[in-house]
């Protein structure tokens, strides 16, 4: 992501898409809500997909400085990567813009699913190969090539967010409870 979006944008851009969706909304709608003229944002974005999925990773990057920031305290970086993983897949799905999103316009998330990795995708994948060296570090994840772990621990933990509404909540937790299990015995050396 290379644009900053001010939080009043940002807010604009939730409350229009939770309102609407990302098909109906506009950016002659976002400007009025955020109180700026549309020449604001087009210097900003080229469109309201762009502004949306900005405002995403910005959204994304935040709630895992939140869970990292929660996960801190554990002992070894495998035991932090595998929290922070099982977290984010729990949280993620609850977040009301991704929520409506995959309520009405689900295929726009299709291409970071099967085409390319998104600037979204791109930022946890730096998250993740951090704590990855780190495991390294303290000997507590096994040794492989870091951006390879990354990328497969980013691809197994997609369909668990993008799936969460296919199991009630007991069965939802369970599922995590598993998804915890395997990530850490798949990362223990």
């Amino acid at each position: 992501m290379g644009r900053e979006i001010p939080d009043g944008i940002a807010s604009a851009v939730r409350d229009s898409v939770l309102a609407v969706g990302v098909r109906r909304t506009t950016l002659t709608d976002v400007a009025r809500r955020a109180g700026v003229s549309r020449m604001t944002l087009y210097r900003l974005v080229p469109d309201v997909e762009t502004l949306l999925l900005d405002v995403l990773t910005r959204d994304l990057g935040e709630l895992l400085t939140e869970i990292e920031a929660g996960v801190a305290r554990r002992r070894s970086a495998r035991s932090r990567l595998v929290a922070l993983t099982v977290e984010a897949a729990r949280r993620l799905p609850d977040e009301p813009l991704f929520q409506r999103v995959l309520d009405v316009d689900p295929e726009l998330l299709l291409p970071y699913l099967t085409d390319r990795i998104g600037s979204t995708q791109r930022l946890a994948l730096a998250r993740v190969r951090r704590v990855i060296a780190e495991g390294h570090v303290d000997r507590s994840i096994r040794h492989a090539n870091p951006d390879l772990m990354a990328t497969s621990l980013l691809l197994t933990v997609m369909p668990w967010i993008v799936s969460a509404r296919l199991l009630d909540d007991v069965g939802r937790e369970a599922a995590l409870d598993e998804l915890e299990r395997g990530l850490d015995g798949w990362l223990r050396p």
